[in-house]
């Protein structure tokens, strides 16, 4: 079927209005926020309710098309990058909070709304929703959901997997399916909407999404702690959980993004420090405050330790959560392309795990930088690299290569948060093992006989 047909016969379906095929508009939508990877898609469509994404799902069924539910296409895994064309269904119509409910502590949204909207809104209620992505200015809850993304609050909260009660979700025929409910206690039958949430779009789009919500803190205070080097600030990151404290906040950044960030905020960082490690809690004003001092005590007195020091107010507070947040940005300002990656890895091995990363842009010549969760051992690796220069991105992909393999080394996984999408792919079946992989391939078959559901991702 050619695109203008396809477009005809979408436009006949849902309406002419809610379908774009215009050349700008197709680019605009060739790509998400992962480098290096770019298909055109032969039309948008953008749904306005469950029955339109029911029946568009069953005419590419019928009709053998891919199809890519994307939201603010903000991912970093180029898992809505139409790789393969067809139709990329945006969501961001379907952008209506259904209900909040303070009593049960959840809210019903749609796919579209955005992470932040969200929060403020039960805000006024004196709740919160936790997942807190770097993104959560932009990215919206579907897509929250189909990568279950972490976030800053990952290590004490969990990431937005634990938050999510219910689904409603339309099948790779088309058909409508209702997962999970308002009740936090819930075990009749297999635990189909855990296996959905990550599903990266593979499995179901989701079209109403029940999630939990949680009473928003009394108070909250951050520090900051500078090191001599990483391995320092992963020794005081194991003194701190030991301790007893389970952080809200435990965040790292490597020398290359501290003078990054600093160059590019002058926030006052010192920046002949090898690691700065930012941390902080939540609650009633009594606890954290106690928590966070012992935190700064334990971290002043670490090996390797050059200074702590404590937020005053909320705006300092701000600045240093501004800090870790702009990292990517930061970096991004230096060349005239960043790859931003995400790995996990144990704790233990954090430190020396970055020392590798750093070995292997020395031994390709990039320039890398690494920041991240260190509570829960999720790093993210930036190379930023001239587009223009084949060399340099030739060296990078083979960089990537050497620090996917590392996890499998350590124990650890290739994506902690951002998902597997197509970037990391083909290194999905060396960590997961091929009976794993023909598992996935299966229950795939299972939701989407046909395989129009985001294809060459997981599952295919």
């Amino acid at each position: 079927m050619s695109a203008a047909d396809l477009a005809t016969k979408l436009s006949n379906l849902v309406g002419s209005d809610v379908v774009r095929s215009d050349a700008v508009s197709l680019q605009a939508y060739s790509r998400d926020a992962t480098p290096m990877f770019e298909g055109l898609p032969e039309v948008i469509v953008a749904p306005r309710n469950t029955a339109e994404v029911s029946k568009i799902v069953k005419f590419a069924h019928d009709t053998n098309t891919p199809i890519i539910a994307r939201g603010a296409g903000s991912n970093l895994c180029a898992a809505t990058v139409p790789l393969n064309g067809g139709i990329v269904m945006s969501m961001t119509k379907m952008n209506q909070v259904l209900e909040v409910s303070k009593s049960e502590m959840i809210a019903v949204v749609q796919p579209g709304v955005t992470n932040i909207d969200l929060d403020e809104l039960v805000a006024k209620e004196g709740l919160r929703f936790i997942p807190d992505p770097g993104s959560r200015n932009v990215s919206t809850i579907g897509g929250n959901v189909a990568t279950s993304a972490g976030g800053l609050r990952g290590l004490k909260y969990g990431t937005t997997r634990n938050y999510i009660l219910g689904l409603e979700a339309v099948l790779g025929n088309g058909e409508i399916i209702r997962t999970g409910g308002r009740l936090v206690k819930d075990v009749a039958g297999y635990d189909v909407t855990r296996l959905l949430v990550g599903s990266e779009g593979t499995l179901a789009i989701f079209t109403e999404i029940t999630v939990a919500l949680a009473p928003r803190p009394e108070a909250s205070k951050y520090g900051v702690a500078y090191f001599d080097d990483l391995a320092s600030a992963a020794g005081a990151v194991e003194k701190i959980i030991s301790s007893g404290i389970l952080p809200a906040t435990l965040e790292f950044l490597d020398n290359t993004c501290v003078v990054a960030v600093e160059d590019f905020a002058h926030l006052g960082l010192d920046t002949n420090a090898g690691a700065l490690l930012l941390f902080g809690d939540d609650g009633d004003a009594v606890s954290i405050e106690q928590s966070v001092n012992k935190m700064a005590e334990i971290a002043k007195l670490a090996s390797g330790a050059r200074g702590v020091t404590l937020a005053a107010d909320i705006a300092a507070a701000d600045a240093l959560l501004y800090a870790r947040r702009c990292s990517l940005p930061a970096l991004a300002r230096l060349s005239s392309m960043s790859i931003l990656e995400d790995i996990a890895v144990p704790r233990k091995a954090m430190a020396e795990v970055v020392n590798r990363i750093q070995d292997i842009g020395k031994k390709y010549g990039l320039r890398i930088g690494t920041f991240g969760h260190a509570g829960d051992g999720n790093l993210h690796p930036t190379i930023v690299l001239d587009k223009d220069n084949k060399d340099e991105v030739r060296a990078a992909e083979a960089a990537l290569a050497e620090i996917f393999a590392l996890p499998r080394e350590f124990g650890g996984s290739i994506t902690g948060e951002h998902g597997v999408g197509s970037a990391k792919l083909p290194y999905l079946e060396d960590l997961i093992g091929s009976t794993n992989m023909q598992l996935q391939r299966s229950i795939k078959k299972v939701f989407d006989p046909a395989g129009i559901l985001n294809p060459g991702r997981i599952g295919s």
